[in-house]
């Protein structure tokens, strides 16, 4: 086995490493530097597409994660949860208006606990699981030398975490990742959208962008981007496809 510069695992010898095939990638690249027009009126071939992690890459279970916290600082799982979710405190962990040591200093006062800080954030971040059923839809995507991102919301310890998970999608196969904790602003509001176009350096219009949240989405098309709510990796394929990236699943 070897890995392909996006990070998937193939076969030597298979036809995915091809010189041909290699020659396709060179030229679909340049032919996505600019929108293209499909069969289907108004829609446009992308020339970047970013996903959101959680619940489009990720799957993440928020409840496994107070549970842990809970047992963590002493607490339990209904005041961890009204503590970081009403009070606030995740909303601005992911906004980068404080950090984790912040966090865990008020999330003590709070909950009238006491936990070591390191302990609380893997508690905090053991919740995600890979979405097994996008690896096919990177991995064609990748072939096809289609530039992909990362938009979205989340905070350090989170993304700390998936980095150090050992999963094989992070951070390589990804050209930009537009995180909010480092942008210091969140999805829906227009600013990290400007910032995540201006990284792809294509025209909003030729951006998709997929999110399991349809605010986010709704957002997305106001800054004159194509984008729809994430269901599923078939639907989300049969989607590409309509908009000219047929990816062979």
């Amino acid at each position: 086995m070897r890995a392909e510069p996006g990070g998937f695992a193939t076969t030597a010898g298979h036809p995915e490493s091809r010189p041909q095939d290699n020659m396709r990638a060179t030229a679909w690249k340049a032919a996505a530097r600019v929108p293209r027009r499909t069969n289907h009126p108004g829609i446009m071939t992308p020339s970047f597409i970013y996903f959101d992690l959680g619940n489009v890459l990720f799957t993440f279970d928020r409840e496994r994660a107070f549970g842990r916290m809970a047992a963590v600082s002493g607490s339990d799982a209904a005041t961890v949860r009204a503590v970081v979710m009403a009070g606030g405190l995740q909303e601005a962990l992911e906004r980068g208006a404080i950090d984790w040591l912040e966090f865990h200093a008020t999330f003590s006062q709070r909950t009238g606990t006491t936990s070591e800080p390191t302990a609380l954030a893997v508690a905090a971040s053991d919740m995600f699981a890979l979405n097994v059923a996008m690896l096919p839809v990177l991995a064609a995507l990748d072939r096809m030398g289609m530039p992909l991102g990362i938009l979205s919301n989340t905070c350090d310890p989170h993304w700390r975490h998936l980095l150090s998970g050992g999963f094989a999608i992070l951070p390589g196969t990804f050209r930009h990742l537009v995180l909010s904790h480092e942008e210091g602003c969140l999805k829906p509001e227009a600013g990290i959208y400007a910032r995540a176009a201006a990284r792809a350096g294509v025209v909003p219009g030729s951006i998709f962008f997929c999110d399991d949240v349809a605010e986010h989405v709704a957002a997305a098309r106001a800054a004159g981007w194509d984008a729809e709510v994430f269901t599923g990796a078939a639907r989300l394929a049969g989607q590409l496809a309509k908009r000219g990236l047929n990816l062979g699943l």
